[in-house]
């Protein structure tokens, strides 16, 4: 006998991505089933302990204005905040911190088990369950081990790195997808047999060692910031002290050691033939790339209040156990550590993200969404912001709505979405400042502003948290017009606030009986948005252009075969990704403005289209 459960939808994996479209679904009103295989790691951090980060901390302010968990969870669990790139515009302003690790991961636990709409069930998935209607595959459920199926319209997969994984440490190789836990290979054959294509990437992380085995006087202490800054903007402030993290080097003693020892290492054996991750080398990869340098920064990061482990930011490693035992003897602080956890390498199945609608739906079933590390990316930031929008939108497509869609000018999560589905992945993804053209409008103080709104229309936002946010701007707007009022000499106070020498701060003392009304947060945001409106609006020309090809459609069954004069390159990437837009035809990689001409050209002149169609029948004949 088959056990049948049935529900809108079913989200497998119950990490960073997992819980995030287990939560959003449950807020827009659906019924959803949570499955992973082990409850005990429901949003685990698997390597570093941090949230946040260079452009990843835009992500997660802009999760968190769509309702999302990341935020607030950080905000209760964190032990070290910290503003990255400060000292530069806005645009870069990067919030990061530390968390407890455990902590953390408990809280989303609780906040899902809590969730009405939300059953957590540990199962192991073996197949992903479709029929065919009028000849397009679409999901009916997945089933799981011990005969038993979980029954829905839509199933979001979030399966990180467990599919057929293997993990290395020097020589030995050991299947599972993180230490101590196991494997899968149902899912991946499953995907293979309903069409989809399957490669292999590969991650690392580093050792952990015991605090207490540490000599810190010979480290430099990294203290947060003095006045932190939460991450949600439904936190006022931060319930716990912050802790200290600590910095410390590598040097030519530790190179000497893995150069002799990259014999065996598995990325330079053959043993590891995946694409690992360029931006974030293991220490063997940053001794043969960057050969020049003689040393290599190292953060000791505390993995919590109530544990000694210490993660080691910056030497992660599949080097052999006793190349680490060595390796760590020479390094200032270190030379006496105890190592809790060997650093290993994990090589894992994904899918090629270009295989997605830009609401990460699979274009070969319908009903059927990916997110997080099976479409190629790292990090728990964009696994979560991927998980967020995949669940909104097997929920939305489920009530006939209209989705979560995220423009470049949007929000860095319309970036990242964007990026993988129309240009794939050839390393593992990771979010930068720089792949935003549009990163002066994107701030990371500015992320309500731009997303809460869409996201209460959505269903995503409560009513609470959007109270709070027009109470927000219309403080804003008032503390604009009190600016503008105000009279410097011949200037006007918003024309003095221009100034690149001129801070809110300042004019906040030299007017205190104008401006004492309005907080510091409100202050900055005029400041930002006074100083940086010429460049803004040299952006917003372009979004407008930008929206133009936007505009112009492309019909999902166009035919790039009638296209004589196309390069062969072209029709082929055409084919495969089916843009939906000249906007997006025009960012797959290889293609050129001339390319995207032409199918404009055939797009907009019937006639084209038919001589086009003549051509192709004659040459059958």
């Amino acid at each position: 006998m088959i056990n049948r459960y049935e529900y809108d939808i079913v989200v497998v994996g119950a990490g960073h991505a997992g819980t995030e479209a287990a939560a959003a679904a449950a807020r827009v009103g659906a019924r959803v089933a949570l499955l992973t295989g082990n409850l005990d790691t429901v949003g685990q951090m698997s390597c570093n302990p941090a949230i946040g980060g260079v452009a990843k901390g835009q992500i997660v302010r802009e999760i968190d204005a769509l309702g999302g968990l990341m935020g607030e969870t950080i905000d209760r669990t964190g032990i070290q905040f910290r503003l990255l790139n400060s000292r530069k515009g806005p645009a870069m302003h990067s919030p990061r911190a530390q968390a407890d690790k455990k902590a953390y991961q408990f809280d989303i636990k609780r906040q899902i088990e809590e969730n009405p709409n939300i059953d957590l069930c540990q199962e192991l998935v073996e197949e992903i369950l479709t029929e065919t209607v009028d000849g397009q595959q679409r999901t009916v459920g997945v089933r799981v081990r011990g005969d038993a199926c979980f029954l829905a319209r839509a199933v979001v997969l979030t399966t990180g790195t467990f599919l057929q994984a293997i993990m290395h440490t020097g020589e030995a190789k050991t299947p599972g997808g993180r230490a101590g836990e196991g494997t899968t290979s149902g899912i991946s054959q499953s995907l293979h047999r309903l069409g989809f294509r399957i490669e292999r990437f590969k991650t690392g992380t580093p050792a952990r060692l015991n605090s207490r085995t540490i000599d810190y006087s010979k480290t430099e202490i990294q203290p947060g910031d003095e006045a932190p800054q939460p991450f949600s903007f439904m936190s006022d402030a931060l319930p716990h002290p912050q802790m200290p993290c600590w910095i410390t080097y590598t040097n030519e003693q530790v190179h000497a050691l893995i150069r002799a020892n990259l014999h065996r290492a598995p990325m330079y054996t053959g043993q590891i033939r995946s694409s690992g991750p360029r931006y974030c080398p293991s220490i063997e990869d940053k001794v043969v790339r960057f050969s020049d340098k003689d040393r290599h920064q190292l953060f000791l990061e505390p993995e919590g209040r109530s544990t000694q482990e210490v993660y080691v930011n910056g030497i992660s490693t599949s080097l052999p156990r006793d190349v680490q035992d060595q390796m760590f003897k020479l390094i200032p602080g270190l030379e006496r550590a105890q190592i809790m956890r060997y650093g290993y390498a994990v090589e894992y199945d994904f899918c090629p993200p270009d295989q997605l609608y830009p609401w990460l739906e699979t274009k070969a079933v319908q009903g059927l969404y990916f997110a997080g590390q099976l479409n190629g990316t790292t990090g728990y930031e964009e696994a979560g912001a991927q998980g967020l929008v995949a669940g909104a939108n097997a929920a939305l497509r489920l009530k006939g709505q209209d989705g979560l869609i995220l423009k470049r000018d949007d929000a860095y999560i319309g970036v990242l979405v964007d990026d993988l589905v129309t240009c794939g992945v050839d390393e593992p993804y990771r979010m930068f400042t720089s792949r935003a053209e549009y990163r002066m409008m994107l701030r990371q103080d500015n992320a309500d502003r731009r997303l809460t709104p869409i996201g209460y229309k959505l269903g995503l936002v409560s009513e609470d948290r959007y109270r709070r946010f027009i109470e927000k701007t219309e403080c804003i707007e008032a503390a604009r017009r009190a600016v503008a009022a105000l009279r410097i000499g011949d200037v006007t106070g918003d024309r003095f606030l221009k100034r690149n020498e001129v801070t809110w701060k300042q004019l906040h003392e030299m007017f205190p009986e104008s401006l004492a009304q309005f907080p510091e947060e409100i202050g900055l945001q005029v400041e930002y948005d006074t100083k940086y409106a010429g460049y803004i609006s040299r952006q917003q020309v372009q979004v407008e252009r930008q929206q133009r090809m936007l505009d112009k459609q492309i019909p999902k069954n166009f035919d790039y075969g009638a296209i004589v004069s196309l390069r062969n390159e072209a029709r082929q990437k055409f084919s495969r990704i089916r843009p939906l837009n000249l906007d997006q035809a025009g960012r797959i990689s290889g293609i050129t403005p001339s390319d995207v001409a032409l199918v404009l050209a055939y797009l907009e002149n019937p006639r084209l289209r038919n001589l086009a169609q003549a051509e192709k029948e004659d040459g059958a004949e």
